[in-house]
């Protein structure tokens, strides 16, 4: 795994190190995904005396916590994810509902990997309700995006109505 070396700031350094974790999460690498985790939360704790890079500037604790939730999901840890997620979406400033609602969908993932259907269903219209009154199309696309996870639960009720709201979303 080659290091960091030209990325000075410890913000961007952690996000970095963040992203490189969730690849690694993805391909199934857990103990290189746990490495690269480690790193970004130190990283993320080391005083900088500049600002952070604008690119990166908006890198916080709740970040950190809500996509180190994801790897765990990606890892098959679903119960350490949704506590990671919870801390994170406990963590983010209101002025982040477009953050919200992306990290609501992670939340909702979670939830029905846990086969929480109806909690993860309250959790996904919330995300919808706020991605359209806010105009984001990418948390939008997040929530459909869990309409084939939903599929075989068509019998509970709420979820035929939500799979056909997602059509038209």
């Amino acid at each position: 795994m080659a290091p960091l070396v030209h990325t000075r700031h410890p913000t961007a350094r952690s996000l970095l190190h963040l992203r490189r974790a969730r690849a690694h999460a993805a391909l199934g690498a857990a103990a290189d995904c746990h490495r690269d985790l480690a790193a970004a939360e130190t990283a993320l704790l080391t005083d900088a005396a500049d600002p952070a890079p604008g690119w990166c500037r908006w890198m916080g604790t709740a970040d950190l916590a809500v996509d180190s939730g994801q790897c765990l999901l990606d890892l098959g840890r679903t119960e350490e994810a949704r506590a990671r997620i919870g801390e994170g979406l406990a963590l983010l400033p209101r002025a982040r509902d477009k953050t919200r609602g992306v990290f609501r969908t992670y939340e909702a993932r979670s939830l029905l990997q846990a086969r929480e259907v109806e909690r993860a269903l309250v959790v996904s219209t919330e995300s919808l309700d706020l991605a359209t009154r806010i105009g984001a199309d990418r948390c939008v696309t997040l929530v459909r995006d869990l309409a084939p996870a939903f599929t075989p639960y068509r019998k509970v009720e709420g979820v035929p109505a939500f799979l056909d709201r997602l059509r038209t979303a």
